[in-house]
């Protein structure tokens, strides 16, 4: 069983554009004002070897990130991770994972929509080495996330509580993860903003 860092997941999230259609509910929340047209956006290189945080990711942005409001770039991350990879047909990633949505505003990303998805997923691993998401086995909301996220999570289930709690870290891995997504695509922006909230702005590399 690999448990992995907050080191290890803040550096191998890889957040992914897209370019969403379509509309459902917003869990994490709220209608913003009209967004200045999206600048054009360099395309990110793929990395030498892609795992299957790059597929979980992948899954997210465009999977279910279109469940949501629509916005101009949509992107994941993670503040808990453990995994089981003995078996390349059924890897298991427990995780607290977001996605979250945002248009481009002058020099500001405007949070749209998004929310967190706690869970398992179920990895397959190809003989070529490329990584496909099977399903998800997803904590459920209200009365029933405590008795799932226990019958999911199992003996990790204090870490990941523990993980699920701390807003102020998830905070930073969120900064970073928006940080490297801008510096990947060359967008000229410096802020993110939640709706109702005061701009935050994005590290830098030197001040992260």
């Amino acid at each position: 069983m690999k448990q992995i860092s907050r080191t290890f997941r803040a550096v191998a999230i890889l957040a992914m554009a897209a370019l969403l259609t379509g509309s459902c509910g917003n869990r994490k929340k709220a209608a913003q004002p009209a967004a200045e047209p999206v600048p054009e956006v360099t395309e990110a290189a793929e990395t030498p070897a892609e795992t299957y945080f790059h597929a979980i990711d992948k899954y997210f942005t465009e999977t279910i990130a279109s469940q949501y409001a629509p916005a101009q770039i949509s992107l994941s991350y993670h503040d808990y991770a453990a995994a089981d990879e003995s078996n390349p047909d059924d890897i298991q990633v427990w995780g607290d994972f977001w996605v979250e949505n945002y248009d481009v505003s002058g020099d500001t990303l405007k949070f749209v929509s998004g929310g967190n998805h706690s869970g398992k997923m179920h990895v397959r691993q190809d003989p070529e080495g490329r990584f496909t998401v099977l399903s998800m086995d997803a904590v459920g909301d209200g009365s029933q996330y405590l008795p799932t996220a226990k019958a999911i999570f199992g003996d990790k289930f204090e870490d990941f509580q523990r993980a699920h709690s701390d807003e102020k870290e998830r905070e930073i891995i969120r900064g970073n993860v928006i940080s490297e997504y801008v510096r990947t695509h060359g967008l000229n922006v410096h802020f993110y903003q939640d709706y109702g909230w005061p701009a935050v702005r994005i590290p830098t590399p030197d001040n992260r």
